[in-house]
């Protein structure tokens, strides 16, 4: 047999035109998009890591830095360390007669709170300043979106207190207010804007829920049922979730195994802290799987404390915040309605997970603030007896908060981690 001609070697050896036009077209997309491959590559390895750290690491990268971050904090600065500092040029932020938004349970003034010093207060960091809140800034950067508050009644009190810092620069035409059940909703129209509101003490589903009638004794959740509510949450662009006080009822809380339509309900009894803890387990796991660190910003507030006994701050033993018109002085105070063993609970869970939720530490500096609580001064929930108008003490309110007043200043450490963190 005659060896093949070199010609006919070297037609077949010969790339055919559609092979050669396919490679040509890989090597230039290797070279146009090969960054981008490398930190596609680079984040799935990165995914696949298990970090143990509260928040997500800050990249020097501008590309990398957090979602809405303008810059960086002071460093070394721990916005939630420090003192309250009178300020009578620059506090109140807003007035109470201006804002319409406020809640008659938190319009003290109106209800008859003889003096404003609770009014005047600023929160000064250790070592370093918080940056101003701008309202404009805030409008700008909701543009096109979705802000959400989650939880109880305090979240809806720093929820309207942020309403409160922001509607004065927004025409009246261009703004509304409405509620739909669970959800209440602001939108700030030239901006396409919302900041909402939506009741879930405990997060879960539970036998609270309604966001008027809510007030049971025997309070409960159902395990495994975040999505019950979740699913309303779904889009938001920035979260600010909340949950303590509902879950303090006790050393043990009821959890439901089954369903609230089951004729039979499976209940197991657990300490209130492994109920809790199931309680930031399920927030957690919501947030890993429905909010996009790259888009989206995740804020948890601590425990807002309360004043309910007077001792705690070496007071009279039947007393409580009634009649409160000076704060606590002394900087390790802690009072006994927080309890520490919840905060040893977040600190836990949070640090063995790594989503990035950033944490509002907002319970030692408002403990200081035995002054700033409604009190008496508010719209009470039913008529008062002779026995509670004889005894103040009885009915005085020391959970929630005056506006303008403490709740402003979470917004501003919010405000602060939001672009600066």
């Amino acid at each position: 047999m005659k060896p093949p001609a070199p010609s006919s070697v070297l037609r077949k050896a010969r790339l055919s035109p559609y092979l050669f036009t396919l490679l040509a077209f890989i090597v230039f997309v290797t070279v146009l998009y090969g960054e981008d491959f490398t930190c596609i590559f680079g984040q799935i390895d990165d995914s696949n890591r298990h970090h143990h750290h509260q928040h997500p690491p800050i990249s020097k990268k501008k590309s990398e830095k957090l979602p809405f971050a303008i810059g960086e904090s002071e460093k070394g600065c721990d916005v939630f360390s420090g003192k309250w500092v009178r300020d009578e040029t620059t506090r109140p932020l807003y007035e109470e007669s201006e804002c319409p938004y406020i809640q008659p349970q938190l319009t003290c003034q109106e209800h008859g709170r003889p003096e404003r010093e609770y009014q005047h207060w600023r929160w000064q960091p250790h070592g370093c300043s918080l940056p101003s809140f701008n309202a404009t800034l805030m409008l700008e950067t909701l543009r096109g979106k979705r802000m959400m508050f989650v939880g109880d009644s305090l979240n809806r009190g720093q929820y309207v207190s942020l309403i409160c810092l922001l509607h004065s620069i927004i025409p009246k035409h261009a703004k509304s207010m409405e509620t739909f059940g669970s959800l209440t909703v602001f939108t700030a129209k030239d901006y396409n804007a919302t900041i909402e509101f939506y009741w879930a003490p405990f997060l879960l589903e539970s036998n609270s829920d309604d966001a008027v009638i809510h007030r049971v004794s025997d309070r409960m959740v159902r395990k495994g049922s975040i999505n019950k509510h979740g699913k309303h949450w779904k889009g938001v662009d920035i979260m600010v979730f909340n949950t303590y006080l509902w879950w303090m009822t006790g050393l043990k809380f009821k959890i439901l195994q089954g369903s609230f339509d089951d004729e039979v309900k499976d209940v197991v009894e657990l300490p209130t802290e492994d109920a809790y803890r199931m309680g930031m387990k399920s927030m957690l796991r919501w947030v890993k799987k429905n909010m996009d660190p790259k888009k989206t910003r995740v804020f948890f507030t601590s425990m807002s404390p309360s004043h309910a006994k007077s001792i705690d701050w070496g007071g009279d033993q039947a007393g409580n915040c009634y009649n409160e018109t000076t704060m606590i002085e002394d900087p390790s105070y802690w009072g006994s309605d927080s309890r520490k063993s919840i905060m040893e609970v977040i600190g836990e869970v949070f640090s063995k997970s790594n989503v990035p939720i950033i944490f509002l530490n907002i319970t030692q500096l408002s403990g200081y603030r035995k002054d700033a609580h409604t009190s008496i001064y508010k719209k009470q929930w039913s008529p008062l007896t002779a026995e509670q108008l004889a005894n103040p003490v009885s009915y005085a309110d020391c959970v929630h908060w005056c506006l303008p007043g403490l709740q402003d200043t979470w917004n501003e450490l919010l405000f602060a981690k939001l672009f600066y963190p």
